[in-house]
């Protein structure tokens, strides 16, 4: 039987290999999405407050359970804490909203979605907040560190209502210096991970350290058209030759190609589709596995290229440099 879980840090949860994404799913069509992929076989929701689509996320979990499709201890769900939310006394209440939108009694994994400390907003005034505050030109950072961030954080972990905390779009540095005062080491990391960005050194040394990695944008620039000149440019990977071609010799859709590269490395990856039949076709990928000739092929495909970057969406912030 191909493994298609990754056993995380501490608790020994299994965390599944594939799960679904919720990033650009409107909220008016998240509780039928979610729905539909329970239904065909996802066990993990990747949401994130962000996404301002978690009560639709919730109504399609809670739909399933009632439904008698999962229990809830089948599921494994993931959600993100925002930047804007980061000062010591705002980290449960943004917490608690996500438990409340989703309609959840507890969180399997909660990521820090960004090593970025926003200046405070009031959820009434909006939520979860942006980047940059309404009548503002460049982010206002508060002064917010990670280390007391993560010390509240573990307190969900005390709580019981976070089974694992994570972090997401953080560095080495960043990671190192997590480690030397955490009480519980970060459960996941999760980046920008796909054969035109493949981070090699990153996710060896992650995994190294038993920390598991999560890739997000899998199919590299599909999902950032509409979003940056990047996004427009770069060839997409799905109808890259190379990939086409290996697509074409294994008898399976590109898709899947770029989504067992993956799983290969020992990599989770969390696509999206709003299609049913590629949602199951994304789940087929634990019965095969590429060549090495394959692997190699789609390594050459290395760029550096990076889309979620907060410099090509016009932000002072060179994050990943």
């Amino acid at each position: 039987m191909a493994q298609t879980h990754i056993e995380l840090n501490r608790t020994g949860d299994k965390m599944p290999l594939v799960g679904f994404g919720c990033w650009k799913v409107e909220d008016s069509d998240c509780e039928e999405t979610i729905y539909n992929a329970i239904k065909a076989g996802y066990r993990l929701i990747d949401g994130a407050a962000v996404y301002a689509n978690e009560v639709g996320v919730g109504r399609g979990i809670n739909k399933a359970i009632k439904e008698g499709i999962v229990k809830r201890e089948d599921l494994f769900v993931v959600t993100k804490l925002w930047n804007t939310y980061h000062q010591k006394d705002h980290i449960r209440p943004a917490f608690d909203r996500s438990l409340k939108d989703m309609g959840l009694d507890y969180i399997d994994l909660y990521l820090i979605h960004f090593p970025v400390p926003i200046k405070y907003v009031d959820p009434a005034v909006q939520y979860p907040g942006d980047w940059i505050e309404e009548g503002n030109t460049d982010i206002l950072y508060e002064r917010s560190p990670i280390h007391v961030c993560w010390g509240e954080m573990e307190k969900l972990v005390d709580d019981k209502v976070a089974r694992n905390i994570g972090v997401s779009n953080f560095n080495v540095m960043a990671l190192l210096d997590l480690f030397t005062y955490c009480r519980y080491k970060p459960a996941t990391l999760q980046v920008e991970l796909h054969p035109y960005l493949q981070q090699k050194r990153l996710v060896e040394w992650v995994q190294k350290q038993g920390v598991a990695v999560t890739a997000y944008s899998s199919f590299g620039p599909a999902s950032y058209v509409t979003l940056n000149e990047e996004g427009k440019t770069a060839k997409p990977l799905l109808t890259h030759e190379s990939v086409q071609d290996i697509a074409t010799k294994h008898g399976k859709s590109p898709a899947q190609i770029l989504l067992r590269w993956s799983i290969q490395r020992n990599v989770a990856v969390i696509p999206k589709s709003m299609n049913q039949e590629r949602m199951k076709s994304n789940l087929d990928i634990f019965e095969w596995s590429l060549e090495q000739g394959d692997v190699d092929a789609l390594n050459k495909l290395e760029m550096g290229a990076r889309f979620n970057d907060t410099v090509s969406y016009g932000f002072d912030l060179p994050l990943f440099d």
